[in-house]
């Protein structure tokens, strides 16, 4: 069973930094990591994703502002975030594509695992 377990979510200040961190392993097939987020009244949305080869990609709104990254030793795949917006707040998930090599962000919200999502909710 795969699990994939998110935490570090939480009620920040606008402007502010969160980092998450999703515990899940990187299983012999599997090619890339991804966090997507889904707001209140809309449809879930990539935020970035990392490759086994270690490229990444964002979605335009992250660019610059955030940085997903792995632990190896860990089995932990962060996505850091700074200067929040109030509009962001948000259930934030981890979600894992094995077998498919191509990782575009916009595709993480279909990546075949995810785990249950850590609520982040920026303050004004």
């Amino acid at each position: 069973e795969v699990q994939l377990v998110e935490s570090g979510g939480g009620t920040v200040q606008a402007g502010g930094s969160l980092r998450l961190s999703c515990a899940g392993s990187w299983e012999y097939n599997t090619f890339c990591f991804g966090w997507f987020r889904q707001t209140p009244g809309n449809e879930r949305e990539g935020v970035a994703s990392l490759a086994l080869d270690g490229e990444t990609d964002y979605a335009d709104f992250a660019k610059g502002r955030c940085t997903i990254s792995r632990e190896r030793a860990k089995n932990i795949t962060y996505l850091e975030m700074n200067n929040i917006q109030t509009e962001e707040t948000a259930i934030d998930y981890c979600a894992r594509r094995d077998w498919w090599r191509r990782c575009p962000v916009e595709e993480a919200p279909r990546y075949l695992y995810r785990g249950q999502g850590t609520q982040v909710t920026v303050s004004s």
